[in-house]
């Protein structure tokens, strides 16, 4: 056995994972930007329709 070569059987601590990593380490990253679109696309379309409904109301 070499001298000076580390016995200790503790491994390294790793470096944290950063947010992102942690993230997309749970979801894929077509799962996320679907989600986004999805979320962006329905408040946009609800918005749409709130201004429609508002607008209409207004000509009574």
């Amino acid at each position: 056995m070499p001298e000076g070569e580390n016995m200790s059987t503790v491994p390294e601590p790793q470096a944290p994972l950063s947010v992102f990593r942690r993230f997309e380490s749970k979801f894929p990253r077509g799962l996320v930007i679907r989600l986004v679109a999805y979320l962006f696309v329905g408040h946009l379309f609800a918005f749409f329709v709130y201004l429609l409904f508002v607008l209409g109301g207004q000509n009574q």
